[in-house]
């Protein structure tokens, strides 16, 4: 079937254009005289050509007065990656309607919590791929399983019904929710384990270097060279 055209206000202005341009000049001038006729068709000419130029000259269809669709981000190379980074921005942004959907404050705080936290874990994957394998069971069961009993509280609240079945759920759901906040937190955290270690093992060997300098604190220095049995040690790096 044929797509429906319909004229736009910037193809049809050139016309108006014209037609004002006669009105006028009418009231002004005698058209009955050939040299005013003459003008006229001359001055409507340009008038029209004018407002074509700024105008544009073009034809709304369906297709072209829909917004034109969001641009997927480009590809990384990787396609697990590529998957979790699709998963996650859908994920987050069920979440947004799952917040505005549901009126309790208490648990829209919590989904907003779990959206921030989801938000952070995605942004470390993307920056370090290798970190991926950390949250596959993330992924393929913590988050979606999630996302599953918010959009089950958001039906049976909506429903207006109070009855056992639909408000122990809701109960069992309100009452989950401090435990997977947490959850997500601590998966959070532990994609900084290997962080976190290679902190620590600097942190320890620039206070062993400061100590052996004598830069370091008495205390620190008192430390860094004494053993477990009290006994000195001397440290050759």
């Amino acid at each position: 079937m044929a797509e429906a055209v319909k004229k736009s206000g910037g193809a049809a202005a050139p016309f108006y254009g014209v037609a004002a341009t006669w009105v006028v000049y009418a009231l002004l001038f005698d058209l009955y005289t050939v040299w005013n006729f003459l003008f006229v068709i001359l001055l409507s000419g340009g008038v029209f050509l004018l407002l074509r130029a700024v105008c544009g000259d073009r034809e709304d269809t369906p297709a072209a007065a829909a917004a034109e669709p969001e641009k997927e981000e480009e590809s990384t190379g990787n396609e697990e990656l590529d998957k979790m980074i699709r998963d996650g921005r859908l994920a987050i942004a069920e979440m947004k309607r799952l917040d505005d959907n549901i009126p309790d404050e208490k648990l829209s705080a919590q989904i907003r919590r779990l959206e921030e936290v989801s938000g952070q874990i995605f942004a470390q994957v993307k920056a370090d791929p290798k970190k991926l394998p950390q949250i596959r069971k993330f992924m393929d069961y913590y988050l979606p399983t999630t996302l599953k009993l918010l959009n089950a509280y958001d039906r049976m609240s909506g429903t207006g019904v109070s009855g056992e079945n639909i408000d122990s759920t809701l109960e069992r759901v309100e009452q989950m929710m401090d435990t997977i906040v947490t959850a997500f937190e601590k998966q959070l955290d532990s994609l900084f384990g290997s962080e976190a270690l290679d902190i620590s093992t600097d942190i320890s060997v620039l206070e062993t270097m400061l100590a052996r300098e004598g830069l370091a604190g008495e205390r620190m220095e008192a430390e860094t060279t004494k053993n477990a049995d009290g006994s000195d040690i001397r440290l050759e790096l």
